[in-house]
C-alpha cells in the first residue's frame, strides 16, 4: 500500500472515490445526475490549489483513497471565490427559487457552489486548517486511515498550523467515532446532526 502525493493525473480517481462515498460514507452514485458534481467541490479544488498538503494511497489497483488538506481556510476560500468558483457558476444554475426541503442532491450542491459557507473567523484563529478525507471498502479497516492522517498532520504541522477542523454528516456515525479516536472534538452540531470537528496539531 503505496502512500504518496497527489498528482494533476490522480483528478479522476479522486473525483470517483468522492462520488463512492459521498452518501455518508456509502457509494452515492445513484443520488446525482451529474457524477463530477461532487468532486467539483469536495476534490478538484483541493488538488489544483493546495497540492502540497493533497496525499493518495494506492494499493496496486489504483488509488482507492486520499486525504485533501489546506493550512490557511480563510486564503483558500478566498481563492476559490477569485479563481474556481465562477466557472462552476456559469456551468450550474443557483437553485435558489427552489425551497430547500425540495432541492435535488444536485440542486443542494449547486447551492453550496453559488453560496459557499463563510469561514467562521473564531474558529479559524485555533483550527486555522481544514481537510476531506475519503476511502474506498478494500481500504477500510486496515489502519490506513489514521496513516492518511498522521501523514497529513505532519505536512499542515511542519507548515505551522496550530489546529485543523473536518465535517462530518450526522448520519455517518462510523466516521464520527474514528475521528473522536484519533483526538478530534465537536465544535458544534447543526440541527441536523452534522459535527464540525477539531483537533489541536
Amino acid at each position: 500500500m503505496t502512500l504518496r502525493p497527489a498528482t494533476p493525473a490522480d483528478r479522476a480517481a479522486l473525483y470517483r472515490i468522492c462520488l463512492e462515498t459521498a452518501d455518508s460514507g456509502e457509494d452515492g452514485t445513484h443520488l446525482y445526475r451529474d457524477p463530477l458534481l461532487v468532486g467539483h467541490v469536495y476534490a478538484g479544488p483541493y488538488l489544483t490549489f493546495a497540492p502540497e498538503h493533497a496525499f493518495v494511497l494506492d494499493d496496486g489497483e489504483g488509488v482507492g483513497g486520499y486525504v485533501l488538506g489546506v493550512l490557511d481556510t480563510a486564503a483558500f476560500s478566498a481563492r476559490l471565490e477569485r479563481e474556481w468558483w465562477p466557472a462552476l457558476r456559469a456551468q450550474y444554475p443557483d437553485p435558489v427559487n427552489v425551497p430547500p426541503g425540495e432541492r435535488t442532491p444536485d440542486e443542494r450542491l449547486a447551492h453550496l457552489i453559488h453560496h459557499p459557507a463563510a469561514p467562521d473567523p473564531a474558529l479559524l484563529a485555533e483550527y486555522p486548517s481544514h481537510l476531506h478525507i475519503d476511502l474506498l471498502p478494500r481500504m477500510q479497516g486496515r489502519g490506513q486511515g489514521r496513516r492518511l492522517f498522521d501523514h497529513l498532520f505532519s505536512s499542515l504541522r511542519g507548515a505551522g498550523s496550530p489546529g485543523v477542523h473536518l465535517g462530518v454528516g450526522g448520519r455517518n456515525t462510523r466516521a464520527q467515532a474514528f475521528y473522536w479516536h484519533l483526538g478530534f472534538h465537536e465544535l458544534s452540531r447543526s440541527p441536523g446532526g452534522a459535527l464540525l470537528m477539531g483537533l489541536r496539531l
